[in-house]
């Protein structure tokens, strides 16, 4: 029986991790490329700022 290697299947999860990764991070941008804001951005521009 051959031995598994266990190596490889860790390179390939981590792989398709950062690949999803990317993918998502490119929606993202693409979002807020469209001028659409993001929800943080959103929230900071609700908020008012108080000066004293």
């Amino acid at each position: 029986m051959a031995k598994p290697n266990y190596s490889f299947e860790k390179r390939k999860k981590e792989l398709e991790r950062q690949k999803k990764k990317d993918e998502k991070k490119a929606r993202k941008n693409e979002q807020n490329a469209d001028g659409t804001e993001s929800e943080a951005e959103a929230e900071d521009a609700e908020t008012p700022t108080q000066a004293e």
